[in-house]
């Protein structure tokens, strides 16, 4: 009995001890404030983050907001509070530092992007360690992982206590391998069949590359959108993505990936209506731009390109923020489409002024008269993008970029500023090359295309190699009139020895002097003609072919000629060098001039043509035909006035100048016309950038040089393909090309890797 007595009494003031405030938590007025347990944290931010102040009441509640308030700093891991008669007494336990943060394993995602990561969660070198942000950090980096198609990657972290309250922390990752689309089926589909949906998926088509059926979640939704926009282009307005599921094999490594479509029917447009202001853009105009018709099929690709064509039109006059509405009016029951287009043109826009940066060198006005959009007038998209292009084409800038910024307080003004990178437009060389074609160089250069700035090229030039000694001075002005007439002339005096080069054996000692001029005709082709004079000598030897010796003995050794050079030049390519999309077209008709001691003319007809290709790539097409002959007097084209084929400007592969007619020793002879053609695949750089210096391609050469009096026959066309590298350096270009010839027939030479250093691009 005295013992359930006793065991009462304990519980009793058990309970008791337990319902009433410890002392710590005993409503008293502060008198001081100490903190105990500080090692990194100063005591100004723990008072700056306390809400208790001397002289306040403490109690529960000044308690409950303390505590909250300093434990959201994350600085501290455990608080407690004392007094001592009316000193608060604050017991904090700091979190550890972070000393240093190591990530290993990572490839495809770079560790300076993990770190900014990691530093924006919260988790970076110097800052408090919390391990509930760790652990949210391994889910995003997996997050991150999975959605670039590692779904068997791992992370482990490993945290090291040090001195001092730090720790180090270790992130080991292991990506695993890329998951792969081992199937992707579409279901539903009863209007296209599968494969041909699938062929125009990335994830289920074939890739240049042969990586493209790496699965990452992106993709897939890309894809996705590819199939609406593909059957919406082909009207079908209620088609639908049912449901898109996605399955791992246990391995993480393999992707089924199933597509439940609903196609829907296929609409027609009913009607097309359209609304405008008829003073800005009249109602005929716009018919005249938009895409689509009454009773075709309809097609939202139709509908975006013709908002898009009308929104530049309209841009073109002025109206750059012009707002246009394509408003479809369904009618399920006939499956047709009304379509009312809505023209609002807004403000005309005004540009104040047009600006320029980044000339260091280049004057002002070297840019400015490339410029079509001029001050106080309206804006046009069309002259701003024009002048973009001019500028690239000068081939004086490595980067050209324009923007429009409206002029603060007004609705209807902008600011066109163009800035610009300058490139080395000039290069002072005194040393040695070599080329397959012409063999050692000892050469001295001086060449400006930008001289001080002004536009004018200039150059000098000595060059001494096996097959030709030349001296030559140039001068060419693109603006000798403002309206854009150029002049240019050159004098020189050249030995050419063609026996070094592997072609018929003579040589030709000539010097002359021509004059050019340039005439604009529009703002892309330009018509030049130049007048000069030429005088030859042809010196042969006792191995010379009697096409030459022949020659000689009706008309001379000796020639004097007055020439006539005309050309007619078309470039709309996207910049002068290292083209990406565009053409460059060219004509030339160079004549002697009647009453010259020879009486010759050769046209030549040359056209690139450059399109932009998927995955990076650009596909680059050029045409070179070549034909001469002789008038009065003269019967035939000069034997040394022949066109070659052959060698690494031309038909890569076989030996300079040799494809063609061969004299009686064998040797090259070349002809009165000539085919080449070339086609290379340009490769993307491997960085994905837009490499200024360095250009790879896949190419496929052909062509041929046909005798005098011979027939035109595409069978002699001799064909190649290889590989080519182009690298711009400051000495000029090097090129590389390693080809395979493809129908050489015997007695062609033949010679597989061909470069030429130190020669101008």
């Amino acid at each position: 009995m005295i013992m359930k007595k006793i065991f009462f009494l304990l519980l009793l003031s058990l309970s008791l001890s337990l319902s009433m405030p410890a002392q710590a938590l005993e409503k008293f007025v502060v008198k001081d404030i100490r903190l105990e347990g500080l090692q990194r944290i100063s005591v100004g931010t723990v008072f700056n983050y306390l809400t208790i102040k001397i002289g306040d009441t403490f109690d529960k509640e000044q308690s409950a907001q303390a505590l909250s308030r300093l434990y959201k700093t994350g600085f501290f891991k455990d608080i407690s509070f004392e007094r001592e008669g009316n000193v608060l007494v604050v017991f904090v336990a700091e979190r550890p530092a972070i000393a240093s943060i190591k990530v290993e394993g990572n490839d495809v995602i770079k560790t300076a992007d993990l770190k900014k990561a990691l530093a924006s969660a919260g988790l970076k070198e110097g800052r408090v360690f919390n391990r509930s942000v760790l652990e949210t950090i391994d889910r995003e980096l997996q997050r991150q992982y999975y959605a670039l198609g590692k779904y068997a990657v791992k992370v482990d972290t490993k945290i090291t206590p040090l001195e001092r309250n730090r720790v180090d922390v270790l992130i080991k990752i292991a990506e695993g391998e890329e998951a792969r689309v081992y199937k992707l089926n579409i279901i539903g589909n009863h209007v296209f069949d599968t494969k041909q949906l699938t062929n125009r998926l990335e994830l289920g088509g074939i890739s240049f590359f042969g990586n493209y059926d790496k699965y990452n979640k992106q993709t897939l939704q890309g894809d996705i959108e590819k199939l609406r926009s593909f059957y919406m282009d082909q009207g079908y307005i209620n088609f639908t993505i049912r449901s898109t599921q996605v399955a791992l094999t246990p391995n993480k490594e393999d992707v089924y990936i199933t597509i439940n479509i609903s196609e829907g029917e296929r609409f027609t447009v009913r009607d097309v209506k359209i609304i405008t202001d008829p003073a800005i853009l009249s109602v005929a105009d716009i018919k005249k731009i938009i895409t689509f018709k009454k009773a075709e099929i309809f097609s939202r690709k139709k509908v975006s390109e013709t908002s898009k064509l009308l929104s530049d039109a309209l841009a073109e006059r002025g109206y750059a923020f012009a707002n246009v509405n394509i408003v479809p009016d369904i009618d399920n029951d006939s499956r047709s489409v009304a379509l009312t287009v809505y023209v609002d043109p807004g403000r005309r826009v005004y540009v104040r002024r047009v600006n320029i940066v980044g000339n260091t060198k280049s004057k002002d006005k070297v840019i400015r008269r490339e410029i079509r959009q001029m001050e106080s007038s309206w804006l046009s998209t069309k002259s701003v993008s024009e002048s973009k292009s001019r500028l690239d084409r000068l081939g004086f800038f490595d980067e050209v970029n324009v923007e429009t910024p409206a002029v603060p307080g007004t609705l209807d003004q902008v600011d066109v500023n163009y800035s610009v990178k300058e490139r080395p437009t000039g290069s002072l060389s005194l040393g040695v090359g070599y080329s397959d074609q012409q063999g050692a160089l000892i050469n001295f250069s001086l060449s400006q295309d930008n001289f001080v700035g002004t536009g004018n090229k200039v150059s000098v030039s000595i060059d001494n190699s096996q097959v030709t000694k030349n001296y030559s001075f140039e001068y060419f002005n693109p603006y000798f009139t403002e309206s854009g007439v150029s002049r240019g002339f050159s004098v020189y005096k050249r030995q050419v020895d063609a026996a070094q080069a592997a072609i018929s054996n003579y040589s030709t000692n000539s010097y002359g002097l021509t004059l050019t001029f340039g005439i604009p005709l529009s703002e892309y082709s330009t018509f030049r003609s130049g007048l000069g004079y030429e005088k030859t000598e042809l010196l042969t030897s006792t191995t010379t072919s009697k096409d030459f010796t022949d020659f000689i003995d009706k008309f001379g050794s000796t020639y004097g000629v007055y020439t006539l050079n005309n050309s007619w030049t078309k470039d709309r390519r996207d910049r002068a060098i290292f083209a990406s999309a565009g053409y460059l077209s060219q004509v030339t008709v160079d004549t002697t001039i009647p009453g010259s001691d020879l009486e010759y003319y050769k046209i030549g007809f040359r056209h690139s043509q450059y399109v932009p290709m998927p995955w990076g790539m650009n596909l680059a097409a050029t045409l070179q035909l070549g034909y001469g002959d002789g008038y009065g007097k003269t019967g035939s084209l000069p034997p040394f006035q022949n066109y070659y084929a052959g060698g690494g400007r031309s038909v890569r592969g076989y030996d300079n100048s040799s494809l063609g007619p061969l004299d009686t020793f064998g040797n090259p002879l070349g002809g009165d016309r000539r085919i080449v053609g070339n086609l290379e695949m340009i490769l993307p750089t491997f960085d994905g950038q837009d490499n200024k210096s360095m250009r790879f391609s896949l190419f496929v050469d052909g062509g041929y040089a046909y005798g005098v009096g011979k027939p035109l026959d595409l069978g002699e066309l001799r064909y190649s393909t290889g590989v080519s590298m182009i690298w711009l350096t400051p000495v000029g270009a090097m090129r590389f090309s390693l080809a395979k010839p493809l129908n050489n027939k015997p007695g062609d030479k033949l010679q597989s890797f061909q470069f030429t250093l130190g020669s101008p691009f």
